[in-house]
């Protein structure tokens, strides 16, 4: 092979494994929970579920950055053994969130259909930690 040639081929094969390492999921972003909550990918975007007796709170990210929720609905089915209860997200600031009392615990299941303002709705499934 040619000088020239083999400093092309190295110089794609470092180019590569760069872009490798610094997207190592496909997407450039981590799916790590930010909040302390459970995080579920779909549709390219970051779902986070944040249970506490009192509030659920889904926080949205794009590509890693929060996302406008402005229109957003939210509707979360939680499962917990043979108990079930629907409730209700609106968009508070940065996220979807909903008050109340909620039994909740290690096991309990969470399914959420989430529709974003222009999107289809997108179905989520979490298991509480």
């Amino acid at each position: 092979m040619k000088k020239t040639q083999l400093l092309f081929v190295s110089t794609i094969i470092a180019i590569s494994a760069n872009a490798f390492a610094a997207d190592k999921d496909g997407h450039g972003h981590e799916h790590k929970p930010l909040h302390g909550g459970v995080v579920v990918e779909a549709s390219d975007m970051d779902f986070e579920l944040v249970a506490k007796a009192d509030q659920i709170s889904l926080h949205v990210r794009d590509h890693g950055k929060p996302t406008n929720l402005q229109g957003a609905l939210a509707k979360l089915t939680l499962l917990n053994g043979s108990e079930k209860s629907e409730v209700q997200l609106v968009p508070v600031g940065d996220r979807l969130e909903a008050k109340g009392s909620y039994k909740l615990g290690t096991g309990t299941k969470a399914v959420a259909t989430v529709t974003l303002a222009g999107k289809k709705p997108v179905n989520l499934r979490f298991a509480l930690k």
